[in-house]
């Protein structure tokens, strides 16, 4: 039986009896006393104790004391970090001193009450120290709390009761221990095999226990495992960031960083850290500028993007009431709001606070490169390759003005150098020439003198240096986003600064708006040099064959620089083109070209994902716009490029084949006239190639096939749609519903063709029963039979915007059946389904409704702008049904959270919709569904 207090209890083993008391805390978020009271607390256990016969009471008290010290602890550092929501250190040295208040508590029961023990022995020393970021006192609201018990030799049965009792009580206390009993030998050899532990090692700190213990563990790991080790860990410590980022993107720019294991984020600083503290011994990351590793300034933005990140993760533990390192959509709304980010300037608070956010990731990016610099120097770590695809060639000499130094491009004299402004910018031509990186000393240099850039606006000579770097060399996105990290672009095209580390809030886009610029243009490059050929053959075709690269490059440099501003993006965008494209040496008709393709770059875009471009009229209104087939050219490589840019999964069949039917289609008008796209002709030429893909059909039945349909028909569908109806058509009775599901892997979505006979609401229906399956419907199209049957053909791809897997097509069909007969009604099944993702609310995207009489020639479209979610589809086209508007056809287009759902319609006479009073009786209706829909899906 375990003893309870007794009178010898004031003899038992005191653990601090032969140690100086642990320092007190640094600058606090609150008084200390406030958070939690030492004496008040042990006073507090004390009394508690007193009457307790055994240990499990002993336990339960102590458990119930700690559980209320602690909730009240939690509540005063939250209060007080919510009244100062950026005092990110004070808050995590708080939570500390907390934790320390909590250990220290638990090993004073565990060895006063429940194991005490008069005298003891040599082997009857514990230590009990914090390692890691608890050893570093960096404590968010739910972070870890790594323990290392220390013993002077092997684990004693008094020492193993002590540690059992303490983690009994501390994971009672709902704490995540990470814990280890160990003697110093243990951590010698345990620490040469593996690096994590070394890690946490190197930032221990004594909380409570035996004194003596703790400083020869320091002394022993100093002299023997730290010290002329610092290139295995450095090098260790790179591998282990280089498989940490690729595991998280390995971008700075994801819209969803991981604030702690993330490119730029907590780890890449602690790293910094770790390294300095172990290679240079320092306590302080102060320490590094008296050793000319960091200047203060770099120290200063050290400070800054410490306190933002440690400031954001904290937020965001508490809002979610437990660890969370993944800054998601929904959470960086109330993030940016609590730390007290407003609207402002057309701009979202949380697109502000993102935008912060990127910036100090960038700068924690710069803080890395210098001080893995400084330890190349210092022969810690391996200098670096010539990088690029001139690794493998041979290295270009460097011009004279220049010199290698550990491997890098400097400057021979940087007095000489800065003599010519012109000087900053040759330098990133001259890295791309010869593939080497820039000496992070030359980067110093030129963040020092971006004055000296500014004063180059219009520079003639400055201009074409520039352009050199855009044209000359390959691939000038490496040296794009240096000069955009080191604020180079922004001083030289002031305007390019405002979308530096811009974030656009939606799902759509993956990177900030400079970076998107960058990877645009990186796209082109790739297509140049012939890397894309199978996957883009009309745009690879179209830079063989050649266009002006000034106009295209710089096109895609300007194309989103309007953004972040209350006016439309295009247009404000085209209006800087008109006074940038000048200064960068373009001549007259240069400009006009960069102007208008920065203003309508959005155009085929636009067209080939939100109207149909089956509709020749849709074709005859691009190929006005555009006038030559020189524009269309650029505007289709450009449009190829924002779209690849936008992020990873966003370039897709569907929307190559969309955008290569477009183009393909308005060249042919451009060239051989307009008449070439006339119903008529392309309808001759369906029917022909009908007839070809029925070679065993009788005449006959060939020629009521053909008959039976409307000229609509026949130009908006691929002659494998045709035999898919023609088939499904034949001998059709008037009560049966056929189906046919194709896989079409070149759009990357399954075509799902239905005949039926016609009624009222048939295109409602189908686009019900497809929801009912989780279908996304990325194109529609219906027509009605001269015999009176409904034809419609929808493009659908499954929740990863892909075709439907074969296997699945069988049950999918039967589901569509069921729903289709009356078996299954889609408003009530859908009701439990169509809900919002929790991460997905925050997303605000206006509804408008826009009527368009002159788009097509016989229907109005209706285009509607409003927020994604499961099931709008059907919604909206019921809503349209049941106003008795027959719908011909419908273009969905979604980007992120916000879609644009396009229908081709005509009254219940064949007519257009021209009168306004109903129009605003439509869009009324259907904005009500939206919010009926919107209520529900967030119910």
């Amino acid at each position: 039986m375990i003893p309870h207090q007794n009178p010898s209890a004031s003899a038992a083993f005191k653990p601090d009896q032969s140690e100086k008391a642990p320092s007190a805390p640094g600058e606090l978020i609150c008084p200390a006393q406030e958070i939690l009271d030492p004496d008040v607390l042990h006073a507090h256990l004390d009394a508690a104790l007193s009457d307790c016969t055994d240990a499990k009471e002993m336990r339960a008290a102590t458990v119930e004391a700690l559980s209320d010290a602690q909730s009240a602890g939690r509540d005063v550092i939250a209060e007080a970090f919510r009244q100062n929501p950026m005092a990110a250190r004070r808050q995590c040295r708080s939570y500390s001193h907390l934790t320390d208040g909590l250990v220290r508590a638990t090993f004073y029961v565990a060895t006063k009450y429940l194991h005490p023990i008069s005298n003891p022995t040599e082997s009857e020393r514990l230590a009990v120290l914090a390692v890691g970021g608890y050893g570093r006192g960096e404590m968010a609201p739910f972070s870890d709390v790594d323990l290392l018990f220390l013993t002077p030799y092997k684990v004693t049965p008094w020492a193993e009761s002590v540690i059992e009792s303490m983690l009994y009580i501390l994971w009672d206390l709902k704490l995540k221990v990470g814990h280890a009993s160990r003697t110093v030998k243990d951590c010698l050899r345990l620490g040469r095999e593996d690096f994590t532990i070394r890690t946490a090692l190197l930032e221990h700190r004594l909380v409570d226990g035996y004194a003596p213990l703790a400083k020869e563990l320091d002394t022993q790991l100093w002299k023997k495992l730290f010290n002329d080790t610092g290139a295995e860990f450095v090098e260790a410590k790179l591998e282990e960031r280089e498989e940490r980022l690729k595991k998280h993107g390995g971008q700075r720019y994801i819209v969803e960083p991981n604030v702690k294991e993330g490119k730029g984020g907590l780890r890449d600083l602690q790293s910094l850290y770790w390294i300095a503290k172990y290679v240079n011994r320092v306590k302080t990351v102060d320490e590094l500028v008296k050793r000319k590793v960091f200047t203060q300034d770099e120290l200063d933005n050290f400070r800054q993007a410490d306190r933002f990140l440690w400031a954001t993760r904290s937020h965001m533990h508490l809002i979610a009431n437990r660890a969370n390192e993944q800054l998601t959509f929904d959470v960086q709304v109330e993030v940016a709001q609590r730390m007290g980010y407003k609207d402002q300037g057309g701009r979202r608070a949380v697109e502000h606070f993102m935008q912060d956010y990127f910036r100090h990731a960038t700068r924690v990016g710069e803080l890395t490169r210098i001080l893995l610099t400084d330890l190349e120097a210092r022969h810690v770590k391996q200098e670096p390759a010539i990088i690029g695809f001139l690794r493998n060639a041979r290295r270009k000499r460097l011009k004279p003005d220049y010199k290698l130094r550990q491997n890098r491009i400097t400057v021979a004299n940087k007095r000489n150098f800065l003599k010519d402004p012109r000087n900053l910018l040759r330098v990133f031509e001259e890295a791309l020439r010869t593939g080497y990186l820039i000496h992070p000393d030359l980067m110093r240099l030129i963040a020092a003198n971006l004055d000296m850039i500014r004063g180059l606006e219009g520079d003639k000579d400055a201009s074409r240096i520039f352009l050199d770097t855009l044209l000359k060399h390959g691939n000038p996105e490496r040296a794009l986003r240096r000069m955009n990290e080191l604020g180079v672009l922004g001083a030289f095209i002031p305007d390019f600064q405002t979308i530096v580390a811009m974030m656009q809030f939606n799902m759509y886009h993956s990177y900030t708006v400079d970076e998107h610029t960058i990877q645009t243009i990186s796209h082109l490059a790739q297509i140049e040099r012939e890397e894309l050929i199978e996957e883009l053959p009309v745009a690879s075709g179209i830079l063989k064959r050649g266009l002006n690269r000034k106009v295209i490059y710089v096109a895609l440099l300007l194309h989103d620089i309007g953004k972040g501003r209350e006016e439309d993006h295009s247009v404000l965008g085209a209006k800087m083109a008109r006074f940038i494209a000048p200064r960068l040496g373009l001549n007259k008709e240069e400009c006009e070209t960069v102007e208008w393709l920065v203003r309508y770059h959005l155009l085929m875009s636009d067209l080939a994902q939100k109207r149909d471009i089956a509709d020749p009229r849709t074709v005859r209104d691009f190929a006005k716009a555009v006038k030559t087939v020189k524009r269309l050219d650029l505007l289709c490589v450009l449009t190829v490029c924002d779209i690849r840019g936008v992020g990873p999964d966003v370039w897709n069949n569907w929307k190559a084949s969309l955008i290569r039917a477009l183009y393909r289609q308005t060249k042919r008008g451009l060239e051989d006239g307009m008449e070439a796209l006339n119903r008529e002709e392309r309808g001759s030429e369906a029917k022909k190639n009908l007839r070809a893909a029925l070679p065993d059909w009788d005449k006959k039945d060939l020629t009521r096939e053909i008959a039976r349909h409307y000229p609509p028909y026949w130009q908006g569908l691929h002659v494998t749609a045709h035999e898919d109806f023609a088939k499904l058509l034949r001998d059709i009775p008037t009560d049966e519903v056929r189906i046919e599901l194709t896989p079409d892997e070149d759009r990357d979505a399954t075509r799902a063709c239905f005949a039926m006979a016609d009624h009222p609401g048939i295109f409602a229906r189908m686009c019900g029963a497809l929801a009912l399956v989780g279908a996304n419907v990325v194109d529609a199209r219906t027509y009605t039979s001269k015999d009176g049957f409904a034809t419609a053909a929808f493009w659908i791809q499954d929740g990863d915007g892909h075709p439907y897997d074969m296997a699945r097509l069988p049950r999918m069909k039967s589901m569509i059946l069921k729903t289709l007969m009356g078996e299954v009604l889609a408003r009530e099944a859908l009701a439990p389904r169509d809900k919002m993702k929790k991460r997905h609310r925050p997303f605000v995207v206006p509804t408008s409704v826009t009527f368009d009489n002159e788009g097509s020639e016989i229907y109005t479209i209706i285009e509607v702008d409003t927020r994604d979610r499961p099931g709008l589809l059907y919604d909206l086209s019921r809503t349209l049904s049941e106003a008795n508007i027959q719908i011909a056809s419908a273009v969905i287009a979604t980007f992120g959270a916000q879609v644009v759902d396009t229908f081709y319609v005509k009254d219940m006479f064949g007519l257009k919709f021209h009168s306004k009073a109903k129009q605003a009786t439509i869009e009324r209706k259907l904005r009500e569904a939206i919010t009926r829909g919107s209520e529900r899906a967030r119910e």
